[in-house]
């Protein structure tokens, strides 16, 4: 009877997506760097965002900067799980790196999840395809690039991003 029960809450998307969130919180822990030798370099910059109120952002802009990417959605349980980690990380840091939380989600249902959680960094959308280094279909995926333009770290799911192995990086 509990293992039915168990079921029924994990299926049921108001408790089954916290349920998800959570265990995916527990596994979360920090991302692998990229060694030297395999590390991809952007070769384009060219792609267009929009913040929340729609004002372009080219991307071509952070050229030369440090550059951390999230690609998320409110329904996605990894993505809910790692959501905390990436605000401590952009309260200390948003003022030395660029911080792009890249969703397709519709502006009011990301607005609600934001202010639900309390997030402050923020949120894109895509106005043209991301650079081919930067493609992914699996959400969520998160990239850290240098000034140079090096992927230093391409994580595909949920991860600890308030790390010291992150944190060093960043500094």
């Amino acid at each position: 009877m509990l293992f039915i029960v168990l079921i029924a809450l994990l299926v049921i998307p108001q408790t089954g997506t916290p349920i998800k969130a959570f265990v995916s919180r527990l596994f979360a822990f920090s991302p692998s760097v990229e060694n030297a030798e395999d590390r991809k370099v952007l070769q384009s910059y060219d792609w267009q965002l929009a913040d929340m109120n729609g004002t372009r952002v080219d991307f071509s802009t952070f050229k030369g900067k440090k550059v951390l990417v999230n690609f998320w959605a409110t329904w996605c349980p990894p993505c809910i799980a790692e959501m905390p980690s990436m605000q401590a990380l952009y309260q200390d840091y948003g003022d030395q790196v660029v911080f792009l939380f890249v969703t397709h989600d519709d502006k009011a249902t990301v607005e609600k999840f934001i202010t639900k959680h309390g997030y402050t960094f923020p949120i894109y959308h895509e106005v043209s395809p991301a650079p081919a280094e930067l493609e992914s279909s699996a959400l969520p995926t998160t990239y850290l690039i240098n000034e140079k333009g090096e992927i230093l770290i391409a994580k595909t799911g949920a991860a600890d991003w308030n790390s010291e192995k992150v944190r060093s990086l960043l500094e």
